[in-house]
């Protein structure tokens, strides 16, 4: 299979690094040392102590039409990436995300048709070790599905490509539910530590701040309610509490972004509900609340 990963961070180093093995891999990204650096010596991989190099091509753009398009740049700068290789991306050409939050179908839609769209989540995680080498850390399970839940045959060459490179990828017919799921902590422990600069940890043992998040989580299952999906909200607040108090001392991607004034992605993780709520009519002041404040944080000067 002929795959482009867009952007070359830790997630977009372990796939592209990964798929290079049995397919045709290009690596994007507007970062030219890196992609320098990419192209001569390959991408290392430390997984359990030991370290892999994989070979995968690596440059700032390509027209090279391919089959798949795997988008991992911050949400932010979606749109501007599809646009550097918008020329890649033939009448037969699928894209996917797995970025963090939830609505980027949106995006994609613009560069493709919904039924070339793959949506889904990742539970592997990395972090960049230094230019051209990453860490990979927890391994888990790619869950991948169409947004109109369509059993397409396309969806399991991407397994077979996927499973190959010792991935672990999971087909499924409603990937709203689990990529929903994953939006619930987002959207209330990690946006609160960014609001409040805090660690996970302290916003289960504040009273005040929990009683916020208990609020971001009961909107957002009235959304996702309204969307056909399925939560127990106490299960759901109880695992947000036990995320918090497992986590001392650990800090969100959101809280560091905006402790070290760089710009976020709100809009596609607590953005996401609002523009639903807005969608559905369903009323959510916490979020709309969350997302001007945290727009307010941003324009901070460093």
């Amino acid at each position: 299979m002929r795959i482009i990963v867009v952007g070359a961070g830790a997630m977009g180093s372990i796939y592209g690094g990964r798929l290079s093995q049995h397919n045709e891999v290009t690596l994007i990204d507007t970062n030219t040392s890196l992609v320098e650096k990419i192209a001569r010596d390959g991408i290392i991989l430390e997984e359990g102590g030991v370290e892999t190099s994989f070979h995968p091509s690596a440059s700032t753009t390509t027209s090279d039409k391919a089959d798949l398009v795997i988008l991992f740049t911050k949400a932010l700068y979606s749109v501007s990436a599809l646009e550097n290789i918008k020329t890649a991306i033939g009448e037969n050409t699928y894209l996917m995300t797995l970025q963090n939050g939830a609505g980027h179908e949106k995006i994609l839609s613009a560069f493709a048709d919904e039924n070339r769209i793959i949506i889904g989540t990742t539970e592997d995680n990395g972090a960049v070790l230094d230019l051209g080498k990453v860490h990979h850390g927890g391994k888990g399970v790619t869950n991948i599905g169409k947004i109109d839940g369509a059993d397409d045959p396309f969806l399991y060459k991407v397994k077979e490509a996927f499973d190959s490179c010792g991935f672990d990828v999971r087909i499924h017919h409603n990937i709203q539910q689990l990529i929903w799921d994953k939006l619930m902590t987002n959207v209330s422990l990690s946006v609160l530590t960014a609001i409040l600069q805090c660690d996970m940890y302290y916003i289960s043992q504040n009273s005040y701040a929990f009683a916020i998040c208990k609020n971001l989580i009961k909107e957002t299952i009235s959304v996702a309610t309204a969307m056909g999906l399925s939560f127990d909200e106490n299960a759901v607040v109880e695992k947000v509490r036990k995320t918090s108090e497992n986590n001392k001392g650990g800090y969100t991607s959101i809280m560091v972004d905006i402790k070290n004034g760089r710009k976020t992605e709100v809009d596609t993780i607590s953005g996401a509900v609002v523009s639903k709520a807005h969608e559905l009519g369903i009323p959510v002041p916490h979020h709309e609340m969350a997302v001007s404040l945290i727009h307010a944080l941003e324009g901070r000067e460093r």
